[in-house]
């Protein structure tokens, strides 16, 4: 028999404020399923119960943290069923048919928390969570059920005064531990470009050329750059010229040196060249921003 704390199902209003910080809580439960259980128990709320006949769609998005047992889901009509075992992580997308059930001979235990809002979903257009329903197994599960255990104080144990930015904080922290893959299992080109980034941020005053760069990195220079731009956005090319005129921002708001000593630090030509790429990046001169009217 599985043997956790009671079922808990907790939904929750959304305010303005909430939305402001990007990630709001809609709800929080926790469901102990034992061996040949129906499922969802009874008591479950109707809006969000169903069956594995009929399926549903939510308009927010869910993570599911099975910690023992296991079961099945789908997504997607005629998707194929997929297992999902002890210590995986359900992710559930708005607008997504899915389904999903402990199996029969073992039951499951589970937590859930259903979320929203503008950071989840840039999260997911970059690419750091999935776009369509998963099933993700992660090393970190302990931390991500401790996680939840301070959201559900949050709104239900002993801190009830949680602010909307705290639970948006913990909100973030448990999609870093989602969306952070474990380091085995990064790919090469992954690798590779995080390691080209903090190369290019270390030796900012005197880069390699990105063929160089691409040969340290060990992978070849059609690769680097597919690569490069597939995961952060821009080309590596790009990258360097932004990390140069952070450094000068920072030079310039922060120190009196003249504009042709922050350009020959940051590996700009000339001032006027500096000058330039920083009003175009910026919006504004280096003498304004300088002046504090940026």
């Amino acid at each position: 028999m599985l043997k956790t704390p009671d079922d808990l199902a907790r939904y929750l209003p959304v305010s303005d404020e909430q939305s402001a910080w990007g990630l709001s809580l809609r709800g929080i439960g926790r469901i102990t399923n034992a061996p040949g259980a129906p499922y969802p128990p009874k008591g479950h709320p109707g809006d969000h119960a169903f069956t594995w006949k009929h399926g549903r769609v939510l308009g927010a998005w869910q993570l599911v943290l099975i910690s023992a047992g296991g079961g099945e889901c789908e997504f997607g009509r005629g998707g194929g069923v997929r297992p999902v075992p002890t210590g995986s992580v359900i992710v559930v997308a708005p607008g997504q048919w899915h389904r999903y059930r402990p199996t029969a001979d073992t039951g499951w235990s589970e937590r859930w928390i259903e979320f929203d809002g503008r950071t989840v979903r840039d999260l997911s257009e970059a690419g750091l969570l999935p776009r369509h329903g998963n099933v993700r197994m992660t090393n970190n599960l302990p931390a991500m059920l401790d996680l939840w255990e301070e959201l559900a104080g949050m709104v239900g144990g002993g801190n009830r005064n949680a602010t909307p930015a705290e639970i948006a904080a913990a909100l973030l922290r448990l999609l870093g531990w989602l969306a952070a893959p474990p380091e085995t299992r990064a790919s090469p080109p992954a690798r590779a470009v995080r390691r080209a980034e903090h190369i290019l941020a270390e030796r900012l005053d005197a880069p390699p050329s990105m063929p160089a760069l691409a040969r340290e990195v060990g992978v070849s220079y059609a690769v680097f750059r597919r690569e490069f731009r597939k995961r952060t956005g821009r080309s590596p090319r790009r990258h360097l010229l932004d990390l140069r005129l952070e450094r000068a921002r920072r030079l310039i708001g922060n120190t009196p040196m003249r504009l042709e000593a922050v350009a020959e630090q940051t590996g700009f030509s000339s001032a006027f060249h500096l000058s330039a790429a920083f009003k175009k990046r910026f919006g504004v001169s280096p003498a304004v921003w300088r002046r504090g009217q940026g």
